[in-house]
């Protein structure tokens, strides 16, 4: 038998990253954060921009379970925000209702959000494109969730396939989100150095007529392509 767990669980003292941290990260395509975390960082490809042009966002990770068909937690969670904020709010990729609407978004907005993704679904598109919150899900319902719990707030969760923590960094655009755990922060703004310049070099290469890289040549060269 399982015992009724309380509404919600939540911790309000957690780690967070240096103002200037966020601001090292902050207009890098989400790409370059997947390379300098080995290829692995992004939620899976269905979470997307509810509004296209309302796309980038690099803020600190408020992450939130709310579970399927609810959002009690993410009421719990707007006390909590802080300003530069993106609430993540995991529904284990329920699509039957929405997490939250414009009027729920407007509120985190008003409190310093900078963001909101969720595995779920969302609602109220034309109200969302005026409160110019950038939002990310997993798709869009009309139907509406219920406040009944149970959830938690700024405790670890996966959502989409990815952990997400307090203290995280999160970054959205048009390509998708991509999460930096806290504790890689700074190893990651270190490597973005060389992959900002290794992109750049081949950029200018590719501009100036480049066709095929010299790795691919050497396959060739080296007898690793075989015609059959």
């Amino acid at each position: 038998m399982i015992n009724d767990p309380p509404l919600i669980r939540l911790r309000r003292h957690v780690p967070r990253p240096t103002p200037e941290q966020v601001r090292a990260l902050q207009g890098t395509p989400t790409g370059y954060i997947v390379d300098a975390l080995q290829g692995r960082a992004a939620l899976v490809c269905t979470v997307k921009p509810v509004v296209p042009e309302q796309a980038e966002f690099c803020g600190v990770a408020l992450p939130c379970y709310v579970g399927p068909a609810d959002n009690l937690a993410v009421f719990a969670a707007l006390p909590l925000i802080q300003k530069g904020d993106v609430v993540v709010a995991a529904a284990d990729g329920y699509r039957e209702a929405a997490v939250v609407g414009d009027l729920v978004l407007g509120m985190a907005r008003n409190q310093g959000a900078v963001g909101f993704v969720t595995d779920g679904c969302v609602r109220d598109v034309p109200g969302i494109r005026e409160v110019g919150l950038p939002c990310f899900a997993s798709g869009i319902t009309p139907n509406s969730p219920v406040r009944n719990g149970p959830g938690t707030v700024n405790l670890p969760i996966v959502v989409a396939g990815q952990t997400v923590a307090a203290g995280d960094i999160v970054i959205g655009d048009t390509e998708g989100v991509v999460v930096i755990p806290y504790d890689l922060i700074d190893a990651v703004i270190v490597s973005l150095e060389g992959i900002r310049a290794a992109e750049a070099a081949l950029l200018a290469r590719v501009a100036a007529g480049l066709g095929v890289p010299e790795w691919v040549e050497k396959l060739y060269q080296d007898g690793r392509v075989q015609e059959v």
